[in-house]
């Protein structure tokens, strides 16, 4: 298809095309409504699976939540692991004032959910899925959840002071990214989602004081095993914001994984039916395994 738009639409309908996929069981990790993990156990019966814990995606915008990757989170659950589908707080159903699409994320409350989760999901895991083995968890994001699996997994670096910040690197096994929006500033350039990173940010004035908390590319080395997995044909979160993060990271002095799908958009990565998911499976398994 030689229309990008075209098949960026048709490539949208496929991921969306699937009914969302019940959780075997949910359970809190907060009181706010939004505040859940969608739990799946492996389909192969194995008492002891990888526990991969996955970040959905839609700009923090509240339209989008967890049930659009439902699909993809029992497909990893029928290739053998147990799954963490994580709810978070977005930004508000109405759109401000002259603006085209609901606000994009809230701050602090996206990050604070997002570091509440990851540090209740362990106990909650032993409780609710005893499947899951938290001695292997592979932390997985797709775009906006890209960006937040990649934050979560540099709290230990974020800047002293930060209420988010751990005191050590969290115990996991490595990190796949799906076209994150993993680097603000050449976002912010690109006009990424209608200007997302801006809004989510809290708008221009705020953008110096906040990304050196929020901007996984300056929150790095990590130390943690990180791979990106993007396609060449994305035009929702374009290629060169992946490659940024990886030349900032590589100037850190880390090396991070870098896979370029061919002939690939930005959905199919979380769409079962599309070659690209099965090649997502096959990374998270080169980590969790």
């Amino acid at each position: 298809m030689s229309d990008p738009a075209a098949r960026d639409a048709a490539e949208e309908a496929s991921a969306f095309s699937h009914p969302a996929v019940a959780p075997d069981v949910f359970a809190a990790y907060g009181d706010h409504p939004d505040q859940v993990v969608d739990f799946y156990a492996p389909r192969d019966g194995r008492t002891s699976a990888p526990l991969v814990v996955a970040l959905h995606g839609g700009v923090w915008r509240a339209p989008y939540d967890r049930q659009h990757i439902s699909p993809f989170a029992d497909f990893l659950a029928r290739r053998g692991f147990a799954v963490a589908n994580v709810e978070y707080r977005r930004g508000s159903d109405i759109p401000r004032q002259g603006a085209a699409a609901p606000v994009a994320g809230r701050w602090p409350e996206t990050f604070d959910d997002i570091a509440a989760a990851l540090d209740a999901i362990p106990e909650l895991a032993a409780a609710h899925l005893p499947s899951a083995d938290p001695r292997r968890i592979v932390l997985t994001g797709h775009s906006a959840g890209g960006h937040l699996a990649l934050w979560a997994a540099a709290r230990h670096v974020l800047p002293a002071g930060s209420a988010w910040r751990l005191p050590a690197p969290p115990a996991l096994r490595g990190v796949v990214a799906l076209a994150p929006i993993a680097h603000f500033g050449r976002a912010v350039e690109l006009d990424v989602c209608g200007g997302g990173v801006t809004e989510f940010l809290g708008g221009k004035g705020h953008l110096a004081d906040r990304m050196p908390f929020a901007d996984p590319s300056v929150l790095v080395p990590t130390g943690i095993a990180t791979t990106v997995v993007q396609g060449r044909t994305d035009i929702v979160v374009p290629p060169a914001v992946a490659e940024a993060y990886v030349t900032a990271a590589a100037e850190a002095g880390e090396m991070v994984g870098f896979t370029l799908l061919e002939d690939v958009g930005h959905f199919p990565l979380i769409d079962p039916a599309a070659d690209a998911c099965a090649v997502v499976a096959e990374e998270i398994a080169q980590l969790a395994w």
